[in-house]
């Protein structure tokens, strides 16, 4: 779905991300006519999206009206679909969180049964805060791709533990089911949005997102516009090649991608083979319930960080090269890009603080113009919350 920036959308945005503003602000800021902006503001007024909020300090005049968004104009929906947990929260307009959930996704989350999860908990969530549907603008998902953004379709997840998500109208269906507008993006430029809003007073223009679970995803900002490419490009990142193999043989390359390195699956793949050799010190604390193949234990990603708070040390070191890897991966998005600050996100990034510390090192150390150029690096103030947080944004941010 495509969104048209009618000027009511931009000034309301534009208040929404400074909190209060004045009139004299609005027109400098849109070079805008005063007559023009005054009946703009009226109409967002009567229309209950905005508010005044007092007088502000006089500079020899009149003391200036303040406006701001009126927080219980309507309530918002932010829906994240992912390979491991999916999540969904409930937002006024200010985007303070009423309301969320989180479950784990396994093989039993067909979308049947997902749909039937999400509309069980928007309907309590209403019920828990005496609103109406027709409160609702609008709902905002952030999900695994690739996607079809125009058309509200998720096409082809990889590494996902239910069936039936290929080619899933998902707007479409969300739609029928709640009966409100339902906007879709992939998960990595939700979180991306949702921690720029998160950061407005430090007008961050410039920012690059990376999220490392059972794949890999990215977002990229440019003057504080998401960019995009021809096609959805939130795992391209997983594809860039960090250690080329037989050139002559074509697709050999694949094998040297920075996913084949840095992932929960690859990391999983190469402790098990560590476990069939008998190179493990905490086996018998993480000892799954089955064998793979009769060889070797079936290793989780739960396990996995069992071993590593138990001070395994050859998945400690597994997890610390898997992050030396991914500094490779950072280092070469940000001699490109060039962003003000990255965020690190995802299962791998938060298992320990060796993977985030070790990824930041060796990004630092391979960048451009380092020390003189010197990007910041965060694990994002929203956190787990970021998708569906931005997701939730996203649908303000077309108002009104």
């Amino acid at each position: 779905m495509s969104i048209t920036k009618t000027p009511a959308n931009l000034v309301y945005t534009y208040i929404a991300q400074r909190g209060v503003v004045s009139r004299a602000e609005l027109i400098k800021e849109f070079s805008m006519p005063s007559s023009s902006m005054t009946r703009l503001l009226d109409e967002l007024i009567e229309g209950n999206k905005l508010r005044e909020h007092g007088r502000g300090s006089s500079t020899g005049g009149r003391r200036p009206i303040l406006y701001e968004t009126n927080p219980t104009y309507g309530y918002l929906f932010g829906l994240e679909i992912s390979r491991i947990y999916s999540s969904i929260g409930l937002y006024d307009m200010h985007m303070n969180r009423m309301s969320a959930i989180r479950w784990k996704m396994d093989e039993s989350m067909t979308p049947d049964v997902f749909l039937a999860r999400v509309q069980e908990a928007v309907h309590r969530f209403l019920h828990e805060h005496g609103l109406q549907p027709s409160s609702i603008v609008g709902m905002g998902v952030g999900a695994v791709g690739p996607l079809d953004r125009e058309r509200g379709l998720i096409l082809d997840p990889v590494y996902f533990p239910a069936q039936g998500w290929h080619n899933l109208p998902i707007c479409e269906l969300l739609e029928e089911r709640l009966g409100f507008p339902v906007l879709l993006d992939n998960g990595a430029n939700t979180a991306l949005v949702g921690e720029h809003w998160a950061l407005r007073s430090e007008y961050y223009q410039h920012m690059l997102y990376v999220h490392v679970g059972a794949g890999l995803r990215s977002a990229v900002m440019s003057n504080g516009q998401l960019v995009y490419g021809a096609t959805d490009m939130e795992g391209a990142i997983g594809r860039m090649i960090i250690q080329a193999g037989d050139l002559s043989q074509p697709g050999s390359a694949i094998n040297g991608s920075l996913e084949s390195f840095v992932s929960v699956h690859a990391i999983e793949n190469e402790v098990r083979e560590l476990a069939m050799a008998g190179a493990l010190t905490h086996v018998r604390e993480v000892r799954g319930s089955g064998s793979d193949g009769g060889n070797g234990e079936i290793w989780s990603f739960e396990k996995l960080l069992h071993a590593l708070s138990a001070g395994d040390i050859m998945v400690q070191e597994k997890f610390k090269q898997a992050a030396a890897y991914l500094g490779i991966g950072l280092a070469n998005l940000i001699n490109v890009l060039h962003p003000e600050k990255v965020i690190l996100g995802g299962a791998l990034l938060n298992a320990h603080e060796c993977v985030f510390e070790t990824a930041v090192e060796v990004a630092r150390s391979h960048t451009y113009y380092y020390p003189q150029y010197k990007p910041l690096f965060s694990k994002g103030l929203l956190k787990e919350e970021a998708v569906a947080a931005g997701a939730a944004v996203m649908v303000l941010k077309q108002l009104p």
